[in-house]
This record gives structure tokens, C-alpha cells and sequence, in this order.
């Protein structure tokens, strides 16, 4: 069996890379940093409400606390941009053919060839499917450029070869 899988890497792709990141490998450490982040912006506010005065002090606690919340609101899009931004030139379009024994991989630049073992966590959202090899790199591939069979095809057969279970990630 051979599955084709045709995907663009831009910045939604990206942000759902992070996405899965974040609730997978990373769920642990997101938390804790999430309840740290809503913690300095509430006592912030407080800060900001409880001396209210239009001072300079006041002006730069609230663009603190801004900071934060936007941080933990666009987490994952702000990380989705710097990878993409850290892309090599040529990368952003790739063409992966899934065989019984490995998956090939073909950009502009190249040609590279990955072993299913290597594999940490399989991931799948509504959109892709997403192979996670560390907390910091993985490799998505877009539901809608799939071909060689239906989306519960191409579950079945990968966590077939890999013997992993594919997470659902929303």
C-alpha cells in the first residue's frame, strides 16, 4: 500500500505544528507556563486597578501584562511564525510518499528518506496529520493533499507499520 501526501508549509500549517507540540510533548511544561503567564497578568491588573494613576508606572505595568496575555493567547501562531520563519529556502512545499518500509520526503532542495521507527507520537486534528520526532521538531501533512486512500485509511495503515495510536488532538 502507498499513500501520497502533498503539503504546504505556511503559517497555519505551522501554528497547528506548535499546536500539537504544545498538547502532546510539551502539555506538561505548556501548563505550567500558562498558569505562571495568567498569574503575572492578573497581579498586574490588581497592580495596574489598585494604583491607578496615569503615570509612567502604570502605563508600563498594563504593556506588561498586554504582553503576556497576547502571548498566551497567540502562543501558538507566534510560534508557528518563527518556524517558519526558520525554514530552509525551498522547504515550504513538500511531497511525501508513505511505503510499507520507510516515507520519502521530496522539496525543492532535496530528497530525504525517514524511518517510521523514528517516530515519537502520531498526531491528528482536523485538518493533517502530525508526526512528532521531538519536543522541538516534527512533520505535518496536510489531510487535503492525501492520496492512495481516505483519512481512515491512512490512520490504519500507519499505526499499522509504526505500532503507535494516533492522538486526536482538537
Amino acid at each position: 500500500m502507498e499513500f501520497t501526501c502533498e503539503t504546504q508549509y505556511n503559517g497555519k500549517t505551522m501554528a497547528l505544528m506548535a499546536k500539537v507540540l504544545r498538547k502532546t510533548v510539551r502539555k506538561k511544561r505548556s501548563r505550567s507556563s500558562h498558569l505562571f503567564g495568567w498569574i503575572v497578568a492578573v497581579l498586574g491588573l490588581l497592580l495596574a486597578a489598585f494604583h491607578f494613576a496615569l503615570d509612567l508606572r502604570t502605563a508600563v505595568t498594563v504593556l506588561a501584562v498586554l504582553t503576556v496575555l497576547t502571548v498566551l493567547i497567540f502562543e501558538d501562531r507566534i510560534n508557528g511564525y518563527v518556524a517558519k520563519k526558520r525554514l530552509l529556502p525551498g522547504t515550504e512545499h513538500a511531497v511525501t510518499v508513505f511505503t510499507e518500509g520507510s516515507f520519502v520526503t521530496t522539496t525543492d532542495i532535496g530528497k530525504t528518506e525517514w524511518q517510521y521507527g523514528k517516530i515519537m507520537l502520531i498526531a491528528e486534528t482536523a485538518d493533517a496529520f502530525v508526526f512528532v520526532f521531538s519536543a522541538n521538531h516534527a512533520q505535518i501533512y496536510d489531510k487535503h493533499g492525501l492520496q492512495g486512500g481516505t483519512d481512515g485509511e491512512f490512520r490504519c495503515f500507519i499505526e499499522r507499520i509504526t505500532g503507535k495510536q494516533v492522538q486526536e488532538v482538537r
